[in-house]
């Protein structure tokens, strides 16, 4: 499986393993500060972040475990990109179906096609249950990149 796309969306300081969170809404700023510290964003970004949670509940938590914050395009995504955070203990989103999370992706776009192609990567990937196994037991980011090799 080819995830190249993958492997050019997290960029350096994009990924952290084992993180504390104490709540949801922490947890998506500690994904949101990946993207800052790895030039994606802007901490205005992070904060459209978590008001996307206040406004319209947990939908991005997209598959048991996994949750995919996110806000509309503007002009706080410096570039199109991916965070990852592992958490060390889960967290209630208040996603019935999906809780508790685990793996909280963080996704920044410049416009609305642009990350297609990574999404579908990305969804290649979290099918595939192996390499799920390795972002939830990874004990540092070296491991989540051998994946995308």
């Amino acid at each position: 499986m080819s995830l190249r796309r993958l492997a050019e969306a997290f960029a350096d300081n994009s990924i952290r393993v084992k993180a504390a969170a104490l709540d949801r809404e922490h947890a998506i700023e500690l994904a949101g500060d990946l993207l800052v510290a790895s030039g994606r964003t802007t901490p205005e970004y992070t904060a459209s972040m978590v008001d996307v949670l206040d406004s319209h509940g947990p939908y991005f938590v997209i598959a048991p475990g996994i949750a995919l914050a996110h806000a509309k395009p503007s002009e706080f995504v410096l570039s199109t990109g991916l965070s990852l955070l592992t958490l060390a203990e889960p967290i209630v989103f208040g996603n019935d179906a999906n809780d508790p999370v685990e793996l909280v992706f963080g996704l920044c776009a410049i416009d609305h096609n642009s990350h297609i192609e990574m999404l579908a990567e990305l969804s290649t990937l979290l099918s595939d249950n192996d390499a799920v196994n390795i972002l939830l037991n990874a004990g540092d980011t070296e491991q989540i990149r051998s994946i995308f090799e």
